[in-house]
């Protein structure tokens, strides 16, 4: 072992063994907003129930009852809690929670309140939790806190709850706080999905990016084009409409939006596969074809189904990397740009602002990568959110012209770098030199990014977590309770990850690189 790996060994052995003896202690993630405890102990009971009397909520879709089942699942999945509660004081028993949601409302938004309040115990019925919130998004995100403060005791072979009473008092700092998956690169089978998007709301991450299609395959099936799928890497590697709908209504129902990418038009070989007149030509096979009427019916086919099931409000339309030098090399499409007094980067602005109008025809909202901005930035609708992913001060832009941003930066959170390290993750900072609050604003939060190029189903959870998880925390955590100094949220992050770890989800160790394996023999709580 070299000198460096021995002296990560020895600081993670340092901050493990402070928290294999604290594991009890203030180990939530992401810090809520305000925390205040006691000195108490309660036992959870064998029947826990859900009370929801005077909640305006009705719960007919079920999305609470399911979230507390959730919960309790996560609770009790570590070990078999088979202990008895007949020599425990009545007094110290937890018979239920009381869930007290104020909006009848489940429809899922960007923006939707995410605000709640936890009471361990209630101070009006002492033998429940009490949860209250605006929306049963809130109520989620307060069930997934109450989890985190649920122990199992090895003696009793109970779970307990230490610390008593607990006030937690939360709230998001933004509301867009994401995660891109990439199916395009290499296909993920719909479970695997499934468990991200589990794991995104054991975080409180609450958009799902799913970059659906690239250059290398086209998985989805498209009613309007049913060909498209021509382009999927085999026969079994694609998604039914009816599996994009079922990762939808899963995502929904735990408080997630999903957010639909076509990387247009740069970013779409795959899609002359089945439909060969979409590439300018044989040889030269994207960006699509500019100057083809059809191109556009496509996408305008495409958003038609996608409006049917995606019912995030915003779509992404990418738009990054685009060389129009096929453009400038067809003959048929140096014709049309001839007649029509463009060139290749006039082009480009023609496509995107045209796909664009398309999207605003379905009732969508924008999503672009950053180059749209930075070529055309006056030109595009006042509709679009630039994402920002190549580099500092693009934002700082973005948000002084107006227009609403998300944060990506590739030196910093994206995933698919594994020499990025978690601290780095954390220190990323999406108002870095944007002081005025009406800009701040317009900064909706950010996302980090898992590109496919080199994950499939094997390793996509270990190159997410944690270092996910440390962006999640900025993205939730008020600022001013961010630590200035990572370091002093490892042992907390180290607690995560080994709760994920219980909960089923590969997370790796935080030490070395980003999905590295653990070091040498010990403790999930020192790697």
């Amino acid at each position: 072992m070299g000198l460096k790996s021995a002296w990560v060994v020895m600081v993670f052995l340092f901050l493990g063994v402070a928290v294999a003896k604290n594991v009890n202690g203030l180990n939530l993630w992401p810090m809520p907003k305000s925390v205040s405890r006691g000195h108490r102990r309660v036992y959870m009971s064998q029947d826990f129930q859900l009370v929801t009397d005077g909640s305006k909520y009705i719960d007919g879709s079920e999305i609470l009852k399911d979230g507390f089942t959730r919960m309790l699942d996560v609770v009790k999945v570590a070990h078999v809690v088979d202990g008895d509660l007949s020599s425990v004081d009545k007094s110290l028993i937890i018979k239920g929670i009381h869930v007290l949601i104020f909006s009848p409302d489940d429809r899922l938004q960007y923006g939707v309140a995410e605000s709640y309040k936890l009471l361990v115990p209630s101070p009006e019925m002492p033998d429940y939790v009490h949860l209250e919130a605006q929306t049963v998004y809130g109520a989620l995100h307060g069930l997934q806190t109450f989890s985190q403060l649920c122990h199992f005791n090895f003696t009793t072979r109970l779970i307990e709850v230490h610390m008593v009473p607990w006030t937690i008092i939360d709230q998001p700092r933004f509301s867009y706080r994401g995660l891109l998956i990439d199916t395009s690169r290499h296909y993920q089978p719909v479970p695997m999905i499934k468990k991200v998007i589990d794991s995104m709301a054991y975080a409180k991450l609450n958009v799902l990016h799913w970059h659906i299609v690239d250059t290398q395959s086209f998985p989805l099936e498209i009613p309007s084009y049913p060909h498209l799928w021509d382009g999927a890497y085999s026969v079994s590697e694609r998604y039914t409409f009816s599996d994009a709908a079922e990762i939808v209504s899963y995502a929904q129902r735990r408080g997630i939006n999903v957010l639909a990418e076509l990387d247009i038009p740069g970013h779409a070989l795959s899609w002359g596969h089945g439909y060969p007149s979409l590439w300018p030509s044989k040889n030269c096979q994207q960006p699509l074809d500019v100057s083809n009427e059809f191109t556009f019916k496509v996408i305008d086919g495409i958003l038609s189904d996608f409006s049917k099931i995606f019912k995030f409000k915003f779509v992404h339309l990418g738009g990054d990397e685009v060389d129009p030098s096929c453009w400038t090399k067809t003959p048929h499409i140096t014709k049309w740009l001839k007649e029509h007094r463009m060139n290749g980067s006039q082009a480009y602005q023609y496509f995107v602002l045209r796909a664009q109008k398309i999207a605003l025809s379905h009732g969508f909202e924008i999503v672009n990568w950053e180059e749209t901005f930075n070529g055309f930035r006056n030109k595009l609708s006042r509709k679009t959110v630039v994402h920002n992913w190549l580099g500092g001060g693009v934002a700082e832009q973005v948000v002084a012209s107006g227009l609403r941003c998300i944060v990506s930066n590739e030196d910093k959170w994206y995933l698919d770098h594994l020499d990025t390290p978690w601290e780095e993750f954390y220190k990323n900072e999406p108002l870095t030199n944007i002081t005025k609050p009406e800009q701040q604003s317009l900064v909706l939060g950010g996302e980090v990014c898992m590109w496919g190029e080199k994950v499939d189903g094997s390793d996509i959870e270990q190159t997410i977590w944690p270092r996910a998880a440390a962006a999640a925390e900025r993205l939730w955590t008020p600022y001013d309770k961010l630590a200035k100094d990572p370091e002093k949220v490892a042992g907390r992050l180290a607690h995560f990850r080994c709760l994920l770890n219980q909960r089923g989800v590969a997370a790796a160790p935080l030490a070395g690189p980003g999905r590295g394996a653990p070091i040498e023999p010990g403790s999930c709580y020192v790697q």
